[in-house]
Formats: C-alpha cells, sequence, structure tokens
C-alpha cells in the first residue's frame, strides 16, 4: 500500500507539473489567438452586447420564419442553389472570362487585382482623375481591402451612405456583422450619437432625417460611386446588387463613374439564375421576399440614356480566394452568398459578437474561410472554437457543411504540425492518462477533478462553476453495484 501511495504521489505531481506547463501557452500562441481569447472574456461580461446579439438573432429568426412560407418545396431550392453555386467554383475561371467577354462588350472596363494593395491603388488611380467626392454604398470587400483609409490618406473625402456603414463611419468603429453592420449598437445609443453634436436628433426618425439631408448634398457633388456586387452574371456581363435603402441606386445612377468592388468568386452562370438567388438571399438575410430595391446593371449609360456614369469599372478581386479554392474539401465555403444567416444560429458569435474574431469576417464563414485566405495559423482558433453543433449547416441556403470543413481545417492544422510543443505535450500525457484505467484509479478521484476542474474553469469572468468531485468514480461505482 506505501508504494501505491507514493506512486500516486508521483502521479498527482505530473499531472501538477504538466498544469503548469499548459498554463504557459498563451506565451506561446499567436497574437490573434491571445487577442481572441481576451476579446471573449470581454464579450461574455458584456450583458448588453449578449444581449442585443441575442434580440437580433430572434427578431432574424422570426422574420425567417415568415419568410421562408412562400417556398412551397424550401429543401429543394437550397439543393439547386447548392448545385450552381459548386459548378461556378469549379469552373470560375471560365464564368470569369465570359463576364468580363461580355461586360466589355457593353463598354464597361475590368480591372483584375490580385491582392489588397493592387485593387486599392487601382481604384485610387481611378478616383484622382477627379477631385470630387466620393460617395459609397456598404460593401464587405472595400472593408477587406481597407479602400476608405486608402483614400482619405490620398486627400479625397469618401462618404457611406448606407445608414448602418454611416453610423460606423463617424464612430470611426467597424462592422460586427455581414449585413447588419451595427448590430452591436442599440437605437438609443445610435440616437446618443447624433444627439451629441445635434441636439435637435431625439428620435430614430431625427437619425434618419438628419443623415438624408446630409447625403443628399453628397451624392449631387460626387463623381465617383463605389458599390459592391451581390452577383456577377457571366452570360450577360451584368452586376446584381441588392439592397433595402436605396442608397447603392443612388451611388450608381448620379456620379460621373461606378467602380464595382467584388470578389471573384461573387458571378453566377446566368440571368436566369436570379429568380433563385435573390429570394434566397432575402429570405435567408433579412426574412423578406424580396428586398426592396434590386438592380441589374450591365454597363455605362448608352447614347439613348439620359442618366447613368460615363464611365464603369469592376474591379475582380482574388485577395487570397484562389488559396482556398486550391483545397478540394475546403473551396466548398467560396459557395456562399453572404446572407449572414449562419452567424445568428452560431452558438459562438451569439456570445461574442462579430468583433471578437478580429476580422471582417466574422461567424462560421470566416472561421472556415480565413485560415486559407490569410494565414492557417494566424487564424485556425476560430475553426477551434467552434462547438460543431450543426445549426449553421442547416440554416445555409447553399447547404455548406460547416461541421465537415470545421473538422477539415483542424486536420489541415495537425497535418501541417501547427500546434505549439505544450499542447502537442498535454495531449501526448492526456492520450496517455485516459487509455490506461489503472493510471487512472492511481491518480485518484479527486486529484483527476481537482485537473479537469482546473483547466476548464480558468476563467476571469466566473462564469463556469467548480463542483465538487465525487467521492468515487463512476468506475469505482459501476464494480461495487456489479461486485465486479
Amino acid at each position: 500500500m506505501a508504494k501505491v501511495s507514493i506512486l500516486r504521489k508521483h502521479v498527482r505531481v505530473m499531472f501538477h507539473f504538466l498544469f503548469l506547463y499548459l498554463s504557459d501557452l498563451s506565451h506561446s500562441m499567436s497574437d490573434r489567438k491571445t487577442t481572441f481569447l481576451t476579446a471573449i472574456e470581454l464579450s461574455i461580461k458584456d450583458k448588453e452586447l449578449r444581449k442585443k446579439i441575442s434580440t437580433a438573432a430572434e427578431n432574424h429568426r422570426n422574420a425567417f420564419e415568415e419568410g421562408k412560407k412562400q417556398y412551397s418545396k424550401l429543401e429543394i431550392a437550397k439543393q439547386r442553389a447548392a448545385f450552381i453555386r459548386w459548378k461556378t467554383i469549379e469552373n470560375l475561371d471560365k464564368y470569369l472570362i465570359e463576364f468580363e467577354a461580355a461586360f466589355i462588350k457593353k463598354g464597361g472596363k475590368v480591372i483584375w487585382a490580385q491582392d489588397a494593395n493592387e485593387a486599392a491603388d487601382e481604384i485610387l488611380k481611378i478616383v484622382t482623375r477627379f477631385r470630387s467626392g466620393v460617395v459609397k454604398s456598404k460593401s464587405i470587400i472595400t472593408e477587406e481591402i481597407g479602400l476608405n483609409n486608402v483614400l482619405q490618406k490620398n486627400n479625397h473625402e469618401v462618404i457611406e451612405t448606407d445608414l448602418g456603414q454611416y453610423i460606423i463611419q463617424i464612430t470611426n468603429d467597424t462592422p460586427s456583422h455581414l449585413i447588419m453592420p451595427i448590430l452591436h449598437k442599440s437605437k438609443e445609443e445610435v440616437i446618443e450619437i447624433y444627439h451629441s453634436s445635434n441636439p435637435k436628433v431625439e428620435t430614430v426618425e431625427d437619425v434618419v432625417e438628419f443623415t438624408r439631408n446630409v447625403l443628399r448634398e453628397k451624392y449631387k457633388n460626387a463623381s465617383v460611386g463605389i458599390t459592391g456586387a451581390n452577383f456577377l452574371i457571366a452570360d450577360s456581363g451584368a452586376v446584381s446588387i441588392t439592397e433595402n435603402e436605396g442608397n447603392a441606386v443612388l451611388c450608381t445612377a448620379m456620379p460621373r463613374v461606378h467602380i464595382v468592388i467584388a470578389g471573384i468568386d461573387k458571378v453566377i452562370p446566368s440571368l436566369n439564375d436570379l429568380d433563385l438567388f435573390l429570394p434566397l438571399l432575402s429570405t435567408f438575410g433579412t426574412g423578406q421576399s424580396l428586398t426592396v430595391y434590386n438592380s441589374i446593371i450591365s454597363g455605362p449609360c448608352g447614347n439613348i440614356e439620359n442618366s447613368g456614369p460615363t464611365e464603369m469599372f469592376v474591379v475582380l478581386v482574388d485577395n487570397g480566394r484562389t488559396k482556398v479554392i486550391a483545397h478540394e474539401i475546403q473551396r466548398q465555403i467560396m459557395s456562399c452568398i453572404h446572407c449572414g444567416a449562419c452567424a445568428f444560429d452560431d452558438p459562438v458569435y451569439r456570445i461574442i459578437g462579430g468583433h471578437a474574431y478580429g476580422n471582417i469576417y466574422n461567424g462560421p464563414f470566416g472561421s472556415v474561410m480565413l485560415p486559407h485566405k490569410e494565414d492557417m495559423k494566424d487564424y485556425i482558433h476560430l475553426s477551434d472554437a467552434h462547438p460543431l453543433d450543426g445549426n449553421c449547416t442547416e440554416v445555409c441556403p447553399v447547404n455548406i457543411d460547416f461541421n465537415k470543413l470545421f473538422l477539415q481545417n483542424r486536420k489541415t492544422s495537425v497535418d501541417k504540425q501547427l500546434a505549439n510543443k505544450s499542447e502537442k505535450w498535454f495531449y501526448f500525457f492526456w492520450k496517455k492518462a485516459v487509455l490506461k484505467r489503472n493510471l487512472i484509479k492511481l491518480t485518484g478521484t479527486k486529484t483527476l477533478s481537482y485537473f479537469v476542474n482546473t483547466i476548464f474553469n480558468k476563467s476571469e469572468s466566473g462564469l463556469r462553476e467548480t463542483h465538487p468531485p465525487a467521492k468515487k468514480s463512476f468506475n469505482e461505482q459501476w464494480r461495487e453495484k456489479m461486485k465486479l
């Protein structure tokens, strides 16, 4: 018995040092992972933020349940959309060339940009030709390439015309959701932002009226309008833009020059596909049967047209997308149509919000895509953090299998041996321990409970509760009951 007691002490000491070693993981983490973990702690403590996200998620769920009633066979629509997007990504080079040829034929110009710097520089060259302002509709890819900063550093005024994005701009904030950029702010906070500079603004209606009056003057004086694109239509060389405020329509129609910025993954084969994708985008994005404004633009205005831009450019941006597409399994994520529905059904996003991800692409989409688009070591923690609940897969309009992609990312990380030494040693000892029943018995129930609770309850927020260890393990109780 003395030998067993001594061995048990040695095992306890081993676990103690293993825990200390594991506690030092933060020193070998990537900076982004350390920032992510810190942001999680702050977000979890922020009850108001969680309330805002939960309210938005609940509103989205209710709207979606109502919106999907327009479908008699929703799953068939999703399967069709998934197939079209799969076919497009698998033949992306063909469809992009087809789009370019058709668009140029109608008087437009196409610019290919390999990365963010090249895209921003090309747009800067166009804007520099004109010395008046730039009006811009909401576009996630302009956030990706840091376009506003580039233009402003070169003394060009850039005004966001989407209400949410305008508030983001005047507060020097960043969007927290793909389609709802100020999801993290309440209406009271927005009113206070306006009221602090204009005491007459006291209601939501005042906010809208004040913003509209400001933007109308900007539209009149702007020479360049910049928009994103929801879809690039290959066979007709057209750009499809979907919105609810009408600001994108003004950005495309009033300035002399219209610049469209789009990722190369935005292309779809045919104009006929829009009758499938536009209702899916609106239903899964906002719960609407169809968004309020849907524009199809195929080039600058012609000789017989009285309005519209005299020049139109489409900037096709790669910026790491081909790196994602190069992976046979993970390229499925590029089928995404950016409706944002997966974030609302994602338990991680619903707790920590969008800013904690450290990138404009947050939620399940960003967690899958960023490790390949940017850097595996810097972003693999996003895939590791996901609980594989399956909700985001269920709500995806193009049937992206998020769980499969999360697991594939983790496998890729293991294959590339990206785990630090501390983590490798931890799992080495953990595997040895859990595969040896005798070792577990020698360690003792209290020691194991202390070890597990110390690791998994290490939370400054105090949201995890440590339970006292059982007097006997399940194995011991089972053996006693069965008299083994």
